[in-house]
């Protein structure tokens, strides 16, 4: 016995010395730290999208993320005919629309870039970039915005903005906009003023802790600024990384051009929807 015994423990003793240099229980192990986490990843419950119903907000866009939006805007008026006759028409669903695609990219912490472009062939590429972040102990968001776009697939009449995007907290349920931007060329004519100044003045209202009211119009302070200031309200609901919004607008436009350029009064309104979606 003693001859198998020997073998035995020779063989044995490294595993039994490993044994007690082992930490008896998981507990006792260190805990592993994650790497830090981007912060801009995190869900800002003031600011779930990138735009209101057009105007842009100071939400920031993670680094190598990207998003997508659709936006659509019917072009039958709501109160053209009686209630019957809208009701028909399913509410202008069976009418044409105006639609915009959109894709956005985080290039830098802070700045995004990204293409917009209409069915009425206008293509935009805009740039953003944040200087000031509440969520960074900033009293206040600032964002400076700059675009050049153009009509049948940027062929012809090209425009171009810069502008700033300015947004202030309010509490936990809310979050204003004002935005100063100029329009370069706005005007389509040979006549009159050529650039645009206008005020974007915007909100969104956290009633429920996923649902939203919305709210912008853009006044034109100077230059070429035809009719009447584009004006929108909505309602939206957030669901994870998509957001879902249903409008109502006195214009179509979705692009800085378009937006100075206004609308054509405030006696028709029309509704229309925004779809967005972050891949983060």
């Amino acid at each position: 016995m003693k001859a198998i015994a020997t073998p035995l423990v020779v063989l044995l003793f490294p595993a039994l010395l490993l044994a007690q240099d082992a930490p008896t229980t998981p507990a006792t192990r260190p805990p592993v730290q994650p790497a830090q986490a981007d912060p801009d990843v995190r869900m800002d419950l003031l600011q779930p999208d990138f735009n209101l119903a057009a105007l842009p907000t100071t939400l920031r866009l993670p680094r190598g993320k990207w998003a997508f939006r659709l936006t659509h805007r019917f072009t039958r008026p709501l109160g053209e005919g009686n209630f019957g006759d809208l009701l028909a028409d399913a509410f202008g669903f069976d009418g044409s629309a105006q639609i915009g695609l959109e894709l956005r990219y985080g290039l830098t912490r802070g700045t995004q870039v990204g293409v917009h472009r209409t069915s009425d062939r206008t293509i935009q590429f805009f740039g953003q970039h944040n200087f000031l972040n509440e969520r960074g102990g900033a009293p206040l968001g600032l964002d400076a915005v700059a675009t050049i776009e153009g009509e049948n697939n940027l062929q012809e009449h090209y425009q171009s903005a810069l502008g700033a995007v300015v947004s202030k907290n309010v509490k936990t349920y809310a979050a204003l906009y004002l935005e100063p931007i100029v329009v370069l060329n706005t005007n389509p004519f040979d006549d009159g003023d050529s650039d645009t100044l206008m005020l974007g003045i915007g909100g969104r209202l956290r009633f429920r802790p996923s649902w939203y009211l919305v709210g912008e119009i853009t006044p034109r302070l100077a230059g070429y600024d035809p009719g009447a200031s584009q004006a929108s309200i909505g309602v939206e609901g957030r669901a994870g990384g998509h957001l879902f919004q249903v409008n109502f607008s006195n214009a179509f436009g979705t692009t800085y051009g378009q937006i100075a350029r206004g609308a054509f009064d405030n006696d028709h309104w029309y509704i229309g929807f925004n779809i967005s979606r972050k891949f983060f």
